[in-house]
C-alpha cells in the first residue's frame, strides 16, 4: 500500500509540536498542547462531547477486528464498573505467529530515524487527542473514573505523558551523531583517520502490561517510549480494562499504515477469562522491554523472572504525610479531603498514612490536638462530599471487589475517625460508590520493637479510600517513621505541613536519601496525588514502589543501543 504521510508532511505538521516539548522537559514550566476542557473538543476534526459518546456506544457490542496477523479466537468480558456489560470482543493471539510478524516491521522502523519515528508517534497521538471524549467514555467504563476525571486523566493528561516520553526519546537518541570523522595525529607519519557511523537500534519487541484504574495514564509512557526508540510494541491490557487500550493499538496501526509502515509494529495482546499470559509473554525471549504498573507481588516476579527483557515496574507503595503544624488550616484540611477522596483513593499517590504528633499541631488557628485534627479533617471530607451529585463526580466508582472488601474491612482495624458511607449513582444503579474511611492508629505501640499491632496494617498498602491517623509521639518519630516506611515499602508520593524551617529540612533530606517526591505545605488548588507532565516526575525509581519514573532519560535511553559501524576514511 502506497503511504499516505510522508515523512516531510509528518515533519512539518509536528515538528513545531516536538521542539515546544523538548523546550519544556528542559525548562520544567507548565506546557501542554492537549485541552483539558471539555468544550475545546469539536473543531479541527475532533469529537465533540455528542459525537464521542456515539462514538463509544457504537462500539458497544462489537467486535474489534484490528488485522492482527495469527487472531486464533475473539475474548472480551470487560463489565464497568458503573454496572454496564461492554459486550466488546478482541482478538486473541497465536504468539508463535503475532511475534515474528511484528518482528518482521522493526529493521524499516530502525532505518527511518529517531526524527520520522517521533513524529509518526506524535500523529498517534494528535488522532488519539481528536478523539478525547470517546476515549474518555471507555476509560470511564473500565476504569471506574467519573467522566470528567476520566476525560482529563485519560485524555490530555495521559496524552502529555505520551508525548513526553516521546521527547525524552527523541533526545536520547540523537545525543549521539549520526556520523564523525576521527583523526588521530601521528607525528611524522598519516594521520590514522576513520569514518563512524552511529545507529540507535532497538532491543527488540517491548510489552506494555496494562493495569485497571488507569490504562491510557500509566500505558502511553511505555508505549511511546519503546516505538519512539525503534522497538515494536505489544499491548497487554487488563482484562477489565481493554477498550482505551485496544482503541490506541487501533489508531496506532492506522497512522503506521499511512506512513508506509508495518502495522504490526502494534498489536493487542487480549486474553481469555482466568488465562493469565502476563507470565508467559513476559519470559518470551522475543519480549525485551517490559513496562508493568500492578502489585508488588507480580512487579518482584517479573524483575527476578523476565531476566532477557529490560523491566520498568511501577508498585505498591505507602504513601506519608507528616503534619507538623501550619499556617493556614482551614486550606490543609480542604487539600487533604480532595487528596483522600479523589477516585475514591484508587490512585498510586493518594496519600494512605497521616502522622500526627499526638500531643497536636500549631495552626492559624491556634494548637489543635491530634482527635481535634483527625475529626476536623473527617468533617472536611464530609463538607466536601456531602452533596451526592458532587460525591460522584469527586469519587467514581470501586474499580473492583477487592477493593471495595479492603474498605469493609478497614473499620476492623482501630478506632473509626470518619466512617465511610454508600452513596447512590441516580445515573449508573448498578456502581459502587463510597466515601473514604479515616482510621485511627498508634504510631509509638511497640515502635521500635517493629511489632505493633497498628504497625502491621499502616505499613501495608491497603488501596483504595483508606487512610491512617497515625499518632506519633514526636516530629523526630514522625520523620524516622517516614523514613523506614519509603525504605521498607516505598512511596509515589510524600506530603508535608510545617512552618518549622528544621522540620521542613528533616522531610526533605528523608526524601532526598530515600528517593521519594515531596510536597510540602499545599494549600490550594494542587494535590499531592497530582502530577504535571512535563514538569513533575512521578515516582523516582529510587525506592521501592517503582524501579523508574516517568518520565526521565533513564526510561527511554535503555530501549535502544547505539551500534556504531567505522571504516577507513
Amino acid at each position: 500500500m502506497a503511504a499516505e504521510l510522508t515523512a516531510h508532511d509528518l515533519i512539518a505538521r509536528h515538528r513545531p509540536t516536538l521542539d515546544q516539548a523538548l523546550e519544556a522537559i528542559r525548562t520544567r514550566a507548565y506546557w501542554s498542547p492537549h485541552p483539558e476542557h471539555p468544550k475545546a473538543y469539536g473543531e479541527r476534526g475532533s469529537l465533540d462531547a455528542a459525537a464521542g459518546k456515539a462514538a463509544f456506544d457504537a462500539v458497544l457490542g462489537t467486535r474489534v477486528d484490528l488485522g492482527q496477523p495469527g487472531t486464533d479466537d475473539w475474548v472480551g468480558g470487560e463489565v464497568s464498573p458503573y454496572g454496564v456489560e461492554l459486550g466488546v470482543t478482541y482478538p486473541h493471539a497465536d504468539l508463535d505467529v503475532l511475534l515474528p510478524a511484528m518482528k518482521a516491521g522493526q529493521r524499516a522502523w530502525r532505518d527511518a530515524g529517531a526524527e520520522t519515528r517521533a513524529v509518526v508517534c506524535l500523529e498517534i497521538l494528535k488522532r488519539i487527542s481528536d478523539r478525547t471524549h470517546e476515549f474518555a467514555h471507555a476509560v470511564m467504563h473500565t476504569s471506574g473514573q467519573a467522566f470528567m476525571m476520566a476525560l482529563q486523566a485519560g485524555g490530555p493528561h495521559a496524552q502529555d505523558r505520551g508525548l513526553e516520553a516521546v521527547a525524552y526519546a527523541y533526545v536520547e537518541q540523537v545525543r549521539t551523531p549520526d556520523t564523525a570523522e576521527w583523526t588521530k595525529p601521528q607525528g611524522k607519519r598519516d594521520p590514522l583517520a576513520l569514518t563512524k557511523r552511529f545507529t540507535p537500534v532497538p532491543r527488540g519487541i517491548g510489552l506494555v502490561i496494562g493495569c485497571n484504574t488507569f490504562p491510557t495514564w500509566n500505558g502511553y509512557p511505555g508505549l511511546f517510549a519503546s516505538l519512539a526508540t525503534g522497538n515494536a510494541v505489544l499491548v497487554k491490557p487488563h482484562p477489565r480494562a481493554v477498550l482505551p487500550l485496544a482503541l490506541t493499538v487501533r489508531v496506532a496501526r492506522e497512522v503506521l499504515t499511512e506512513a508506509g509502515f508495518d502495522p504490526n509494529l502494534v498489536a493487542l495482546a487480549a486474553e481469555r477469562p482466568g488465562e493469565g499470559i502476563a507470565k508467559t509473554l513476559a519470559t518470551r525471549p522475543e519480549i525485551r522491554i517490559i513496562d508493568y504498573t500492578g502489585s508488588t507481588s507480580f512487579g518482584d516476579w517479573l524483575e527476578a523472572n523476565a531476566r532477557q527483557a529490560q523491566v520498568y515496574t511501577e508498585k505498591a507503595g505507602v504513601n506519608t504525610v507528616v503534619v507538623e503544624s501550619t499556617d493556614d488550616y482551614k486550606g490543609m484540611l480542604s487539600n487533604l479531603a480532595f487528596s483522600l477522596s479523589l477516585y475514591s483513593g484508587q490512585m498510586c499517590t493518594t496519600p494512605q498514612n497521616l502522622l500526627i504528633p499526638r500531643d497536636g499541631v500549631r495552626t492559624d488557628e491556634g494548637h489543635k490536638t491530634f482527635d481535634e485534627v483527625t475529626a476536623d479533617l473527617a468533617r472536611a471530607v464530609d463538607g466536601l462530599l456531602g452533596d451526592d451529585a458532587r460525591a460522584n463526580a469527586l469519587l467514581g466508582a470501586i474499580v473492583n471487589p477487592d477493593v471495595k472488601a479492603r474498605l469493609e474491612a478497614a473499620a476492623g482495624l482501630g478506632e473509626v475517625a470518619l466512617a465511610s458511607r454508600e452513596i447512590t449513582n441516580p445515573e449508573f444503579p448498578g456502581a459502587v460508590v463510597r466515601t473514604p474511611v479515616i482510621v485511627k492508629m498508634d504510631g509509638a505501640r511497640k515502635f521500635w520493637e517493629g511489632a505493633a499491632d497498628d504497625e502491621a496494617a499502616y505499613m501495608s498498602e491497603c488501596f483504595g479510600p483508606v487512610s491512617f491517623a497515625v499518632a506519633v509521639d514526636s516530629v523526630a518519630d514522625a520523620v524516622e517513621l517516614l523514613r523506614r516506611t519509603v525504605r521498607e515499602k516505598g512511596a509515589m508520593t510524600v506530603g508535608a505541613y510545617t512552618t518549622d524551617p528544621e522540620a521542613e529540612r528533616a522531610v526533605e533530606e528523608v526524601c532526598l536519601e530515600e528517593a521519594a517526591q515531596l510536597s510540602l505545605n499545599l494549600t490550594g488548588g494542587v494535590y499531592v496525588n497530582q502530577t504535571a507532565a512535563f514538569s513533575d516526575f512521578h515516582g523516582s525509581g529510587g525506592n521501592p514502589a517503582a524501579n523508574a519514573a516517568l518520565t526521565d532519560g533513564a526510561f527511554v535511553a535503555n530501549r535502544f543501543r547505539v551500534v556504531e559501524v567505522r571504516r577507513d576514511s
